[in-house]
C-alpha cells in the first residue's frame, strides 16, 4: 500500500498537533533543550513569529484513509538566526517528526521542500544546531550538504546530563537539492 503525503504551508488548524509533535520531545529527548510541555497558543505565537518574518513553516500531512481527517506528521521550518541587523541574510532550520514517522524518508521530503522554498529567498547562510549525539540528524542534514562549523561542549543539562550542541551551516548556493533522491 502505498502512502500519500502532502507537503503545504502551516495553518492555525496545525498548531495542535505541532504542540503534540514537539511536546513528545520536551519530555523525551535533548533534541530541544525545552524542559517545560509548550501549549497550542505558544507554538501558535511561534508560528505567527516565523511567517511575520516572511520565512516558510512547512507541515508533512496524511490523511485518514477512512475518515478523511489531516495529521501533521511532522514540520519543518527556518527561523531568523539572530536580531541583530547583520544577520539578516542567515536563519536557522528547525525539523521535527512525529515520534512513529521517524527514519521513513519524511524528513527528507520535508527539508527538500523547504530548502527549494529558502533557494528563492533572500538568503545566504542556513544554520542547524544539533544536540549531541543525534546521527539520524546529522546524517540528514549533511545529505543536504551542511558541514560541521562549530562544537559547543557541554551547554546545555537536561535528564540528568550535560549535551553537547553542534552547528551545521551551508551557503544556499551550495545546498543539495537532489538529496530526496539519496
Amino acid at each position: 500500500m502505498t502512502l500519500n503525503y502532502e507537503i503545504k504551508s502551516v495553518s492555525a488548524s496545525h498548531a495542535s498537533d505541532i504542540a503534540n509533535i514537539y511536546n513528545y520531545y520536551v519530555s523525551n529527548s535533548i533534541a530541544t533543550f525545552e524542559e517545560e510541555l509548550v501549549s497550542t497558543a505558544q507554538i501558535q505565537q511561534r508560528i505567527n513569529s516565523v511567517i511575520k518574518g516572511k520565512l516558510p513553516w512547512l507541515v508533512i500531512m496524511q490523511a485518514d484513509p477512512v475518515t478523511g481527517k489531516e495529521y501533521v506528521l511532522g514540520y519543518a521550518y527556518a527561523s531568523q538566526w539572530k536580531e541583530r541587523a547583520a544577520y539578516r541574510f542567515s536563519v536557522e532550520v528547525s525539523i521535527y517528526l512525529a515520534a512513529n514517522q521517524e527514519a521513513k524518508g519524511l524528513g527528507t521530503k520535508l527539508y527538500s521542500t523547504l530548502f527549494t522554498a529558502l533557494k528563492s529567498a533572500d538568503i545566504h547562510a542556513i544554520i542547524a544546531g544539533i544536540s549531541l549525539p543525534n546521527q539520524a540528524s546529522i546524517a540528514l542534514h549533511e545529505k543536504f550538504g551542511f558541514e560541521k562549523s562549530a562544537h559547543f561542549s557541554q551547554v546545555g543539562f537536561k535528564f540528568n546530563q550535560w549535551i553537547d550542541v553542534g552547528y551545521w551551516q551551508v551557503r544556499r548556493d551550495k545546498l543539495t537539492l537532489d538529496a530526496a533522491t539519496c
